[in-house]
């Protein structure tokens, strides 16, 4: 099977009849079956992907397929696609097939996209690892004792591996740039409001957003056009008119703004560091002009986000309760012992962790001291933030202060595992868009990401910049 590396050889290929639907679907599915040991997928949707790929060949011949025909998509398991399960890889939500079909999904089906399966994740997108999910971790197909980053994990490795060309993951703290950066893959998170959050499974609703991950910078904007615009099953969504990107390497100069404290952190990895180093020189000795500025709330940062993420997710997870869908544990014998015994045993040990904080956070004799706080924080984070991007074009970091860690390395130390986040949650405290493209990697093989942030809604910038920054690999 050809290993396309942009939807638009995907469709040149089509159209000359060098290869159909069918075919392609089949070869992945081969490939599905071939590598079971990454645990990438939860449910793999065959047959129903085999009909998908026929009636999109029709179109094909017919000159009426839609800019998606032949793309093979994986669907992180957070995302409501109607008549099939969703579980956020939790025990919570055993059984559960969801009634209808999100925004995001249904817009890449109204464009021909084939869906493939679902695919393994943290529970409820709470992880660095994707060693949370109730369904066993996965692995990173680059080496196979290392984890794939999370939340999005399964999403990443499938596209890694080629199981499939693209997927959707959600990014929340960083769930789509940091398996992104892992995997040597680009992630996009968009401008919170983007894209509809109609049909995702929340974790912290004002955080939460659907992005794509791809092998190349032109798929990544192509799929996200597809899904961004108004909805008015979500009052969150941005009414701008729906976005077209334009992928090219831009001729103009920019500036781009390296935060001090990022580099300079002492859990950066020396190879990393040395990267972030000579792409600074490089961009300057090609006229781009490069500065470095100081951001003192680094260190601020992830306490602000996982109080108020946690805080949430207390909130959104309330309504598992074991009494209308989902697990119900077999020891409940009244209400009260439902509620204890289906939570108990249907939540995570990470999951409950979250829960608990969130619940604690939101406590009358607290809320002052921590929420509050936090939010206050969040507001000085965006508008410094703000401030920063009055002065450059973007932001440039790298996604991941080190290269994917070993199996089980931070998982027995949560702080450790929350400090994974230190350069992505930015991103979601200001609600900016940020991409992560595949960077060099290590001399022992692993990939590493670049993380480029701008302003609101400047994900056409993004684009441009991450094309540019390409030649520089």
């Amino acid at each position: 099977m050809k290993d396309h590396t942009r939807i638009s050889e995907i469709r040149a290929d089509l159209e000359s009849g060098v290869v159909t639907c069918a075919e392609l679907v089949e070869g992945y599915l081969d490939r599905i079956d071939a590598q079971p040991e990454l645990n990438a997928f939860l449910e793999v949707w065959a047959d129903e992907a085999r009909e998908q790929a026929r009636r999109v060949d029709s179109k094909v011949k017919s000159g009426q397929a839609g800019r998606l025909a032949g793309v093979v998509i994986a669907l992180k398991d957070v995302l409501a696609y109607e008549g099939h399960k969703v579980s956020a890889s939790s025990k919570i939500l055993e059984g559960f097939t969801s009634i209808y079909t999100g925004t995001a999904v249904q817009r890449l089906l109204d464009e021909d996209a084939i869906l493939i399966g679902r695919t393994n994740c943290d529970e409820f997108a709470m992880g660095a690892s994707n060693e949370n999910s109730a369904y066993g971790v996965v692995l990173n197909a680059a080496d196979k004792s290392r984890v794939p980053g999370g939340s999005s994990g399964g999403s990443a490795v499938a596209v890694q591996a080629g199981l499939c060309h693209a997927s959707l993951g959600t990014d929340t703290g960083g769930s789509i740039r940091q398996p992104a950066a892992f995997t040597g893959l680009v992630g996009m998170k968009p401008t919170y409001g983007l894209v509809s959050r109609w049909g995702l499974l929340a974790y912290a609703s004002s955080f939460d957003q659907i992005g794509p991950i791809t092998k190349s910078v032109e798929d990544n904007a192509l799929i996200l056009e597809i899904m961004a615009g108004p909805d008015a099953n979500d009052s969150t969504v941005s009414q701008r008119p729906k976005p077209h990107y334009e992928v090219k390497s831009a001729d103009r100069k920019f500036r781009f703004g390296i935060m001090q404290e990022a580099v300079e952190h002492p859990g950066l990895d020396p190879f990393i560091r040395d990267s972030v180093y000579k792409l600074a020189d490089q961009l300057g000795a090609d006229g781009h002009e490069v500065g470095f500025f100081h951001f003192p709330l680094l260190d601020y940062m992830v306490p602000a986000y996982y109080i108020l993420t946690t805080a949430e997710a207390s909130s959104n997870l309330s309504r598992y309760s074991g009494l209308m869908y989902g697990y119900r544990s077999p020891d409940a014998h009244d209400l009260e012992s439902t509620y204890i015994y289906s939570r108990t045993q249907g939540f995570g040990q990470e999951v409950k962790r979250r829960i608990m904080l969130g619940t604690f956070v939101l406590s009358s004799d607290y809320y002052d001291a921590y929420y509050k706080k936090g939010q206050q924080v969040r507001r000085i984070i965006r508008q410094k933030t703000e401030e920063i991007l009055g002065q450059f074009d973007a932001i440039l970091l790298p996604t991941t202060s080190t290269p994917a860690f070993r199996l089980g390395e931070k998982s027995k130390d949560p702080v450790a595992m929350y400090l994974a986040d230190l350069f992505t949650v930015q991103a979601n405290l200001a609600g900016n868009p940020a991409i992560s493209i595949p960077w060099n990697s290590t001399p022992e093989g692993l990939p590493t990401g670049m993380q480029l942030m701008c302003n609101h809604f400047e994900e056409q910038k993004l684009y441009e910049l991450a094309k540019t920054l390409e030649k520089y690999k």
